[in-house]
């Protein structure tokens, strides 16, 4: 269902210079989802830039010439009157147009609501002075296949299409209408609600009373359904002028993808849009003695449809019959062609009618054919407004309308009568979870039509026509709730029954995990079984501490009788087979336990603890002491610290233990060349393990996190050169403590030994970036924290900046 922003106006006092999107959101917010919101005439899409949007410069041309294009077959050339006269050569893309057709041309220089220029263009050879365009192009709704082909009385060559269809800078939301809401199928209900909530006043138009009718109708009714027929009404109008309408009315009913035919077709449109109420207009003089019947349809009976194709009817489909009995419609889908409005036409059957949603739902889906009309009929139309709907019909047709001939013919069938329903406050709040008393659920319930009438706590309800979809308690429970706000309930997730839930540890175990997947290593499961001598070969000396080797009595293999004490061993054993079978650069790690001997003689069980391990074949040390720090952040842990030490198989100057509040929580360096060539290694391969337990054990349960800032951030490289014993993460440590709060982040990108630096020195290359959450730096400011981290990191390090 689209709306404009402009016509809503016209039912409640919309301020002018209300936001659209504000209105767009209260609108979704009262259960009328806005899939889209388009501005036109004047302003292209949301948000589209200053002087793109507006039409300017696009003029109605009328076709001229159709010819295939010589050098291409899905484009061909089109020759049209831009209102000088002579013919203006056009490539065209699309084929829906006629020799005579009125068409939109975006002439040379205009700037289209997308942003596109119109410019002289040469396609396949034959040249295109201009565009023409479909609806979307224009900011309208349609087909974008094709072009938007106009009323052929709409105006004249060279009239700028804004002033052929009446457009003026508006809104257009597109609203999705659930079933439950016949009443916002039309202009009319959405405003009701928009005025509601906005808490401002709603009038419906007021059309000029029928004149009294002298003579008897000119037209009969005779309703032989009347069960799947409520009500239906004839109104004669005589000496119709049959032309085009109105540009304001045209451009209203293009605007909402509506193709303008002629002043009575259209103003029958613009009344279903505005009121919810289908209408259909006959001529007269196609009316055998001017009466209309309505029954079920034959076996074996057509009908061909205002759309040329012969239909066949149903059984159970209801037909509109003219005086000798003959179909000339679908009862609430679609009238017949053989008593359609023309230009001949001078006086009109005007047909209202409330018919059964389902018996119009069946024919619809039967028939392949959902119309305007039906969609309407099948939520439900209200049968009160048929009256106002007439009037309005009669006083949009102005002046065209000769005199209204006799009576309103007003037949009524079976139309159930519609009870007051006790809603009960008590209810209301509990199935909402609110607290409203019985003067808020009044206050939200009569603005929108509801008469409600106060029996204690609770209200006797009388539900409008209009609203067909409410028929017990819960109905005008979900009506509070939409107008008290679905955004205001708090949402309240009820209580599942579990069998079986993850414990925090084995979450967190879970987030380790996915971590090192995620930096892109394959997780191994070595066993934890080993041979003699497989710790000697791994750097850990004899059970890496005398008296701490657990020796298996029973071994299910005999030269694995010893319990693991590092997972060094086979993550080793793992890299060695790879690189055997020439996979370099393996990036692989464990969650698995290791054992030891008890340190109290008396304890009966071994101990135990989770380590995580890491070996990154082809890697240096800074790799994975990355990849320590991101397991420690992906925990909770922001304080970890690396402190220089000799690990037994590591690299005695590639090493250093991973502390955490003064506790030694791992290592990580680089291995041992010594222990690479025991296991057939060539390339260098990095290290990292860590006790996961502890680290699981000990993660703060909340984590602090901070906005990212917007402004932008200068990174700053330095070098300096600092003796072998200085760990790299040290000087990092130290830059980020003296740049702070304005350092954001510090790495370590290269190492280097060799010429330029003194012998047991290397170079520290670091970059640091700095970034302030409130402002763009200066270069003042940036170079005064430079200098601080530089003094820092020398002063603490002996280190010396490198030119």
């Amino acid at each position: 269902m689209k709306v404009l922003l402009s016509w809503l106006r016209e039912f409640t006092p919309v301020a002018a210079d209300a936001d659209p999107e504000a209105i767009g959101h209260r609108l979704s917010m009262l259960g009328l989802a806005v899939e889209s919101m388009d501005r036109m005439g004047g302003g292209g899409g949301v948000g589209a830039p200053p002087g793109q949007g507006d039409l300017e410069g696009i003029v109605v041309a009328r076709v001229l010439d159709l010819r295939p294009h010589p050098n291409a077959d899905k484009i061909q050339v089109v020759d049209v009157d831009p209102g000088d006269g002579g013919p203006l050569q056009i490539c065209c893309g699309a084929f829906n147009m006629a020799v005579g057709d009125l068409v939109p041309l975006a002439t040379l220089g205009t700037v289209m609501p997308g942003g596109m220029a119109i410019a002289r263009r040469k396609l396949r050879g034959e040249w295109s002075n201009g565009m023409l365009c479909s609806p979307p192009e224009l900011g309208l709704p349609g087909d974008g296949r094709g072009i938007l082909v106009l009323p052929d009385s709409i105006a004249t060559p060279g009239t700028p299409l804004t002033d052929a269809l009446g457009l003026v800078p508006d809104v257009v939301y597109d609203l999705e209408v659930n079933p439950n809401r016949p009443d916002a199928m039309a202009v009319a209900g959405v405003a009701r609600d928009l005025a509601a909530d906005l808490g401002l006043p709603f009038s419906l138009p007021t059309p000029p009373p029928l004149p009294p009718a002298a003579d008897p109708a000119p037209a009969s009714v005779e309703v032989l359904d009347p069960d799947r027929c409520g009500r239906f009404t004839a109104t004669v109008l005589r000496g119709v002028r049959v032309g085009p309408s109105p540009a304001w009315l045209a451009g209203r009913l293009t605007a909402l993808g509506m193709r303008p035919i002629n002043n009575v077709v259209d103003v029958s449109n613009y009344v279903m849009l505005e009121l919810g109420q289908p209408s259909h207009p006959y001529d007269l003089a196609a009316l055998p003695g001017g009466a209309l019947r309505v029954r079920r349809a034959r076996a074996g009976e057509t009908l061909i449809t205002i759309d040329n194709v012969e239909r066949h009817a149903g059984e159970d489909d209801l037909l509109i019959c003219d005086g000798d009995d003959v179909a000339i419609g679908f009862a609430g889908v679609m009238g017949g062609a053989g008593a359609e409005i023309t230009d001949a036409t001078t006086d009109v059957v005007v047909e209202m009618a409330w018919f059964q949603p389902l018996a119009v739902a069946t024919t619809a889906r039967r028939l392949g054919l959902r119309t305007e009309a039906s969609a309407r009929f099948e939520k439900g139309c209200d049968p009160e407004v048929i009256e106002l709907a007439v009037a309005r019909f009669v006083e949009l047709l102005g002046d065209a309308v000769g005199s209204v001939d006799g009576a309103t013919v007003d037949v009524r069938g079976e139309l159930h009568e519609r009870p007051p329903v006790r809603l009960r406050t008590a209810r209301v709040n509990r199935l909402l979870g609110t607290a409203l008393t019985a003067t808020d659920v009044l206050a939200l319930l009569e603005p929108i039509g509801f008469t409600c009438s106060l029996v204690g706590e609770d209200h006797d309800v009388r539900i409008p026509s209009w609203r067909p979809d409410c028929e017990v308690e819960v109905d005008l429970v979900e009506e509070v709730a939409r107008r008290h706000g679905y955004d205001r309930i708090g949402a309240v997730v009820p209580p599942a029954v579990r069998f079986g839930a993850l414990t925090p540890r084995q979450h967190a175990r879970r987030t380790a995990r996915r971590v090192m997947v995620g930096l892109g290593l394959a997780e191994a499961l070595p066993l934890p079984f080993l041979a003699p001598g497989d710790l000697e070969r791994a750097g850990l000396g004899e059970g890496d501490g005398a008296g701490t080797v657990i020796t298996i009595t029973n071994p299910l293999v005999a030269d694995q009788s010893v319990l693991r004490t590092s997972l060094l061993p086979g993550l080793l054993q793992a890299v060695a087979a790879n690189e055997h079978h020439r996979l370099l650069g393996t990036g692989l790690f464990e969650i698995g336990h290791v054992f030891r001997r008890p340190s109290d003689p008396a304890a009966d069980l071994p101990e135990e603890r989770e380590l995580l391990a890491v070996a990154l074949a082809g890697a240096e040390a800074p790799v994975a002491v990355e990849a320590g720090h991101a397991l420690a952040t992906a925990v909770g842990h922001t304080a970890i610290a690396l402190r220089a030490a000799e690990v037994p198989g590591l690299h005695p100057t590639r090493a250093a233990e991973l502390v955490l509040d003064d506790v030694v929580v791992g290592t990580v360096g680089e291995i041992d060349p010594g222990v690479l060539d025991a296991h057939g290694i060539e390339q260098r391969v990095g290290w990292l393990e860590v006790d996961l337990g502890h680290l699981l054990d000990t993660a703060p349960v909340a984590r602090p996190y901070r906005p990212f800032s917007r402004y932008p951030s200068s990174d700053i490289d330095l070098a300096f050169e600092v003796d072998d014993a200085v760990p790299a993460a040290a000087v990092l440590a130290t830059a980020t403590t003296a740049g702070a709060p304005l350092l954001v982040a510090a790495e370590l990108f290269d190492a280097y030994r060799g010429d330029g630096v003194a012998d047991g020195r290397r170079s520290l290359a670091v970059r640091l970036r700095f970034q302030a959450p409130d402002r763009t730096l200066t270069d003042a400011e940036v170079g005064h924290a430079r200098r601080g981290v530089i003094d820092a990191v020398e002063a603490a390090h002996a280190a010396q900046l490198r030119g």
